[in-house]
């Protein structure tokens, strides 16, 4: 198993399929000139599927999230899915996208064994959503996100992240909408894993900001700290139910001490942490024909070394040089 020195077990795996995306969100991504990975740097199909059946079989994960940059972008993607999908024990598998190729691609994600989405939206607005990704795709995602509820990939989980002078005044409305269509809403408090660096802390829109937002139109009842466990998003039962909101704090309440994730970058290299400075190599390990032992214990020792939280709250705090396109959210 990945245990570390302060006892936390991972079973959840992220997986990073690719640094490319087809947005440029302000708080992820310039709006040009970022370097992308070599295709030769990247994972193939069947190195992600390897480590991925020796993360399972061998090392304890249960749970394995794809994520990017945009995995949607990725070719292979569906092949990959249903290979997982065959693994002995089988997984949980999910997505994490921004929804604009779902609509083309959520049945054949389904029927290859994928068992649920994230989709990224921050606002309703056309003309917002344009702002922050430098894109015009607003409906591109909305058509997404219904394809994959009609496909079954649920619950659909949304993620929105509140940006000052643009969305900030948006929880209400978001909440009430996502109610409406049926998917599980979450807001994220922005983190500093943005390219240009340009994240400041005094500038963020808290998780008090958002709550205190959603109690001018909702009634929110705590969900209970006893049903959290190593989840990130504290929830809310939202007018006496059914419905429920999450909040993830990363910044402002981490959950540091119940951390069950090891991560997976497009090019071979373990993370312990979002907010790590350190990467363990696995692509050299594979590609010098090392066996499954071998890679499971270098997998194992890189865990044992994962440190006590992300630092975010030491003023010493460094941001990592790799943004979150590449590190996978």
């Amino acid at each position: 198993m990945l245990i570390d020195t302060f006892g936390r077990v991972a079973t959840d795996l992220r997986v990073s399929l690719t640094d490319r995306c087809n947005l440029r969100c302000t708080y992820c991504m310039p709006e040009e000139g970022l370097q992308w990975l070599a295709k030769p740097d990247l994972l193939t199909d069947d190195e992600i599927v390897r480590l991925i059946r020796i993360a399972v079989t061998d090392l304890g994960i249960t749970e394995v999230r794809f994520t990017g940059g945009e995995p949607l972008l990725r070719p292979g993607l569906v092949g990959i899915v249903e290979r997982c999908a065959a693994l002995e024990p089988r997984p949980r598998m999910s997505l994490t996208t921004n929804g604009i190729g779902l609509k083309r691609t959520a049945a054949a994600l389904k029927a290859a064994g994928l068992d649920r989405v994230n989709v990224s939206l921050d606002t309703l607005r056309p003309e917002v959503f344009k702002t922050l990704t430098r894109r015009d795709r607003h409906q591109d995602v909305l058509d997404g996100m219904a394809a994959a509820r009609d496909a079954g990939l649920t619950p659909v989980k949304v993620n929105a992240v509140l940006m000052p002078g643009l969305n900030a005044d948006e929880a209400p409305d978001l909440l009430g909408w996502a109610i409406t269509e049926g998917y599980e809403l979450r807001f994220i408090e922005q983190m500093p894993l943005d390219a240009q660096h340009g994240w400041k802390r005094d500038g963020m829109i808290t998780a008090g900001d958002i709550l205190d937002s959603l109690r001018t139109r909702f009634t929110l009842t705590p969900e209970g700290s006893q049903e959290r466990g190593s989840a990130p998003a504290e929830r809310w039962v939202v007018d006496g139910g059914p419905h429920t909101v999450g909040v993830i704090a990363s910044v402002t309440r981490p959950f540091c001490r119940a951390c069950d994730r090891t991560r997976l970058t497009a090019d071979g290299q373990v993370r312990t942490c979002l907010f790590a400075t350190e990467e363990t190599d696995l692509r050299a390990t594979l590609r010098s024909d090392a066996s499954d032992a071998e890679v499971a214990e270098i997998w194992k020792k890189a865990m044992w070394g994962k440190k006590a939280g992300s630092g975010l709250d030491d003023p010493s705090f460094l941001q990592p040089d790799r943004p979150m396109s590449a590190i996978g959210g």
